[in-house]
């Protein structure tokens, strides 16, 4: 068995200014070891862990020494145990997990033991997200409607679920309704630095979701992983990994007005992809950091399994500080983060000359080279400027079927279907837009983009300029915070008069819970083999992920999936065609209605506030009626030792 820490030695205690202390923490200064200051702040992250953790057991001396000698050891793929701070799931991955511990609890209830003492070993954060589906929209009822169909399919899940949030003790059960997890960790449960039992140390987390990562914006080390490699870090074993390479990113300048986080995205998306960086982990850096706001940081981060890292991380710096101050973090807690983040070579302080660290390889990017963009028609790294997208997509009809390609007959690629739409007589040709929909965390949790969007809806509704109805639109905000600023702002009813009405607060078009087309477009698209398109603000777009009609689907920032479903369809020059006529007959073009950056940031600092995050999170637990009032069926009490 492991023996006593042989780092105990470096234990310190980090004071208060005005008097007390914070806590006792494992000093990496106090190692009195010149390797760390060359050492890449996820690598610190590793070794600080590891110290922590070292028993000679499941971690030895020897791993200490492995991350201290990163430089050296990284390039002979060396493993080292890591033990996360806690555990992330969603209902969809989590639900097995909490199957296994409730087996567990039943073999100790047959061995005559007390199954109360089966329980997480590190806290475990399960939110509810990945079950709704955009069947009703365009209406003022679609998130109740959606809410109601989505406990009714998922009852005996629900139930499970309700009853393991009152079973287990360290784990907190986020009910449906509240938002996509991987924002609620951003907004909410994400601790920056934790402090168990007078014992300071860095958040990590393992979660059951690929985009777990997006709380790497926060200075959060966190990643995906298995279910198994999930259930071993919440019963308090280490999981071993290959010591990771670690890419360096120097961001430079500032973005152009009108250019978005989600361009720069995609961008990044682009360059990595290109630069090979699978296994390895991502860290950002540069003097263009001060630019990037933490909601764009953690649309970045967001999408590191598609640019193949293990994870885009962002170390803590006064950004990070803004941002929790914003999300309605207390003045206490902020203040002991960066003491132990700075007192522990944790901090990035970019008022003072930027630390010479060692990377594995490095990129730059010059902020004022990003251009506005999608992705698509089938990759999230298949990055098309927007000023290229109409050649673009003819070059897609043109191509063999493949990844850009459809092989669409010449004589066949500008024929027009003509149907009808309820009494409303309708046409489609390939490229047509028939999902539109503003989803998914990547973009959801960005008041920039969301308020962009609302301005350039409310720009569209005064000029006259409508959606064509047959178009599938919808809004599924990553929290209610979205909410509460659309509507603060008085934007939310131009979004609603465009019929992207709220369907629900969880993952929905995104993971392809986009619902079904009306009857007569699918009809009119199955008998005529048309190749439709969807554009939503997510992070994923393989060919049948998002809708088995869809074969074309392209992520785009929120207000572009405004202006694509105004222009109806893909194959447009934003640039020289007009985006719709005004009710004037005008002739309307994007540049008309896109809002400056100025506008943008105006209306983010008025009404994105830390009382709305307050409000939101205060009863985050406490669920909508449909939750509250559901049952707890017998079977879970007869044949599970539950609680009380």
């Amino acid at each position: 068995m492991g023996s006593r820490n042989p780092f105990a030695r470096i234990m310190k205690t980090l004071e208060k200014t005005g008097g007390g202390e914070f806590g006792k923490y494992y000093s990496l200064p106090s190692l009195n070891d010149t390797r760390i200051d060359r050492l890449p702040f996820s690598i610190r992250i590793l070794l600080e862990s590891a110290l922590r953790n070292c028993d000679e057991f499941q971690v030895t001396t020897k791993d200490v020494e492995n991350i201290l000698d990163w430089q050296n050891t990284s390039p002979r793929k060396v493993e080292i145990p890591f033990k996360p701070a806690r555990v992330l799931l969603q209902d969809f991955t989590g639900v097995p997990t909490i199957v296994d511990l409730a087996g567990m609890r039943n073999a100790m209830d047959k061995l005559g033991g007390d199954p109360s003492k089966i329980n997480p070993l590190v806290p475990v954060d399960l939110v509810i997200d990945h079950s709704v589906q955009v069947d009703v929209y365009k209406s003022e009822n679609a998130l109740q409607a959606n809410m109601e169909l989505e406990l009714e399919r998922n009852k005996e899940r629900y139930s499970f679920l309700k009853w393991g949030a009152n079973a287990f003790d360290n784990m907190l059960v986020v009910p449906p309704g509240a938002g996509i997890v991987h924002q609620v960790n951003l907004e909410y449960l994400a601790r920056v630095v934790f402090n168990t039992n007078g014992i300071l140390y860095p958040d990590t987390v393992f979660g059951t979701d690929s985009h777990t990562t997006m709380i790497d914006g926060l200075g959060v080390a966190g990643w995906g992983v298995g279910g198994i490699e999930a259930e071993a870090a919440m019963l308090g074993q280490a999981m071993s990994m290959v010591l990771p390479g670690v890419v360096g990113f120097e961001l430079s300048g500032g973005l152009k007005d009108g250019v978005t986080a989600t361009d720069l995205v995609l961008t990044v998306a682009k360059m990595l992809r290109q630069h090979g960086v699978v296994g390895n982990f991502v860290e950002f850096h540069g003097e263009g950091m001060s630019e990037i706001a933490l909601p764009d940081r953690a649309t970045i981060a967001n999408m590191s399994p598609e640019y193949g890292a293990t994870m885009g991380f962002f170390p803590v710096d006064h950004v990070t500080l803004q941002y929790l101050k914003l999300t309605g973090r207390s003045d206490e807690m902020i203040s002991m983060i960066e003491s132990y983040l700075r007192a522990n070579k944790l901090f990035m302080d970019y008022s003072q000359p930027e630390r010479e660290m060692v990377f594995s390889s490095h990129l730059k990017l010059d902020l004022q080279d990003v251009k506005p963009c999608v992705s698509g028609p089938k990759r999230p790294h298949d990055q098309v400027l927007l000023n290229e997208m109409k050649a673009d997509w003819h070059a897609c009809l043109d191509n063999k079927v493949g990844f850009k390609g459809y092989a669409i007959p010449k004589e066949d690629q500008s024929k027009i279907v003509k149907f009808q739409f309820g009494e409303i007589p309708a046409q489609l040709r390939h490229g047509d837009i028939v999902i539109a929909a503003i989803t998914s965390c990547t973009n959801t949790s960005n008041p920039t983009v969301m308020l962009q969007a609302g301005l350039l809806a409310k720009k569209a509704c005064d000029l006259g300029v409508e959606v064509k109805p047959w178009i599938k639109t919808s809004l599924g905000p990553g929290s209610k915070v979205v909410t509460k600023y659309l509507e603060k702002s008085g934007l939310l009813r131009y979004l609603k008069q465009l019929c992207f009405h709220i369907v629900g607060y969880g993952c929905t078009t995104c993971i392809g819970n986009s619902g079904d087309l009306d009857e007569s477009v699918a009809s009119a698209i199955t008998e005529n083999d048309i190749v439709a398109a969807a554009v939503l603000s997510g992070n994923r777009n393989f060919e049948g992920r998002i809708h088995p009609l869809t074969r074309a689907n392209y992520l785009a920032s929120p207000p572009l999936v405004v202006a694509y479903a105004l222009a109806g369809t893909v194959d447009i020059d934003f640039e020289t065609e007009p985006i719709a006529l005004s009710r004037d007959g005008m002739e309307i073009f994007l540049r008309d209605i896109w809002p400056s950056s100025e506008e943008v940031a105006d209306i983010v600092q008025s009404n994105v506030l830390p009382d709305m995050f307050k409000s939101v999170y205060e009863t985050i637990t406490e669920g909508q009626p449909t939750w509250n009032n559901l049952h707890v069926h017998a079977r879970y009490k007869m044949h599970i030792a539950c609680s009380p």
